[in-house]
């Protein structure tokens, strides 16, 4: 092998073993941040005028004619 690509390969060897970490905060910081909007849309789901618009929706077409 030349020095060149010996060289090449110990610094691909290195910046891949540097960043070995970095996948498993992201997944972290993606499960916060999935937990933190199901949060928020559980609270809009669950007010009262959307409750009552949703009950309304069912409540049509429950009794729609077939």
């Amino acid at each position: 092998m030349s020095e060149k690509v010996r060289k090449m390969r110990a610094w691909w060897q290195a910046r891949r073993c540097r960043d070995a970490g970095m996948v498993t905060s992201e997944y972290a910081m993606g499960i916060v941040a999935a937990v933190g909007f199901a949060l928020l849309l559980y609270e809009v789901v669950t007010s009262g005028q959307v409750r009552a618009e949703l009950q309304a929706i069912v409540k049509r077409a429950l009794s729609a004619r077939m």
